[in-house]
């Protein structure tokens, strides 16, 4: 008997370390994402971390300066591809890191002239530079069209709404042209390989227009929802992550971390499913919560403590979460100092590169 129950207690701890892995291992979780520097210190530092994903922009304004002659060439001479991209790629591969690229800001010769915030007049044209893109870093395969386009300074032309009430027609214009943008971006990049994966939407937690009604008019001119494999959704928030929460500030459509099952019923709701079907998923790309004191960015900020104890809820949430995809902190490390003293301290490391409270919660929760 005394054999057997010994032989019992060491199958269960061979289980355990089967299950749980060697102490102090890290294994990169897809439910982990971050942005920050592409030196190889970085690098080690997100294995060390547990990351899964590391996430970046590709700039279309600054990769395609002139009128490429072949757009969906990557070999075109228009285009100055940034070594930096090559960088992220070969540190992530090193540490078996998915990379996550997003395509952002419209040259001036493919919007009149304006601003990188300005959409092109051509969908065509975005999804040309999606297909080089692809096409230029083919071991990627997370993609994600513009980075809140809800927002004024991302995304133009765009008329503010009315805080709870419905999208007038005039309104509707930016969300509906957003979805051509998607849509041929997501048929661009699908054509490159169907294992890439497209995400859309990618409001905020308010926005000029709000997620519920960016939701609700994004349309494509026969009226059918722009294709995408995951909804994105940056829910920054003034409070405890906690799904059981009741809505931030109803009824203006607004949607916080707490409020990231509101944000699923609607997509549900107004018809959203990928390819096959399904429920969306949702891939928060950006999170963060800024430690310390007032800063230029934020209406808030926390103390160490509760930035590490809000990250952890925040990742237990999303770890348990089928729906939830992944959790995107944006940063590694705090700004440097201003002379004003309103940097954003945002890391899980402070500027000179000391853990914070919430470099532990990220790699252990």
């Amino acid at each position: 008997m005394v054999r057997l129950q010994r032989a019992f207690r060491l199958l269960f701890i061979a289980l355990t370390l089967v299950v749980a892995g060697p102490a102090g291992a890290h294994h990169g979780s897809t439910k982990k994402a971050i942005w920050g520097p592409t030196t190889p210190d970085a690098f080690r530092t997100y294995h060390a971390l547990g990351a899964g994903i590391y996430e970046m922009p590709v700039n279309w304004r600054a990769v395609a300066r002139r009128r490429p002659v072949k757009p969906a060439d990557p070999r075109d001479s228009a285009y100055a591809w940034p070594g930096e991209v090559d960088v992220a790629i070969r540190q992530a591969d090193r540490y078996g890191m998915r990379v996550m690229l997003m395509i952002i800001g419209t040259p001036a010769w493919a919007n009149g002239g304006r601003e990188g915030n300005w959409a092109p007049h051509r969908a065509a044209d975005l999804a040309a530079f999606a297909k080089a893109a692809a096409r230029r870093y083919r071991s990627v395969r997370l993609w994600m069209v513009w980075g809140e386009p809800t927002r004024q300074p991302n995304f133009m032309p765009l008329d503010p709404e009315t805080p709870g009430a419905r999208l007038t027609a005039q309104e509707k214009s930016a969300p509906r042209r957003y979805a051509r943008m998607l849509d041929a971006s997501y048929g661009a990049l699908k054509d490159v390989s169907r294992r890439n994966v497209v995400i859309g939407g990618n409001s905020y937690t308010t926005g000029d227009i709000s997620p519920l009604n960016w939701i609700r008019a994004m349309r494509m001119p026969s009226g059918r929802r722009p294709r995408m494999d995951m909804y994105g959704h940056n829910p920054f928030t003034l409070r405890r992550p906690d799904l059981s929460q009741s809505l931030f500030r109803p009824p203006t459509g607004y949607a916080d971390f707490s409020d990231l099952d509101a944000v699923m019923r609607w997509l549900d709701r107004h018809g959203y499913r990928d390819r096959r079907g399904r429920q969306l998923r949702i891939f928060i790309s950006e999170w963060t919560l800024p430690t310390d004191h007032p800063n230029h960015e934020f209406n808030f900020w926390v103390t160490h403590a509760v930035q590490a104890s809000w990250l952890c809820d925040a990742l237990r949430i999303v770890r348990r979460h089928r729906r939830l995809y992944t959790l995107g902190w944006i940063g590694l490390y705090d700004d440097p100092p201003k002379p004003e003293g309103d940097e954003v301290n945002r890391g899980l490391l402070d500027f000179e590169g000391r853990r914070k409270a919430s470099f532990y919660a990220f790699r252990d929760c």
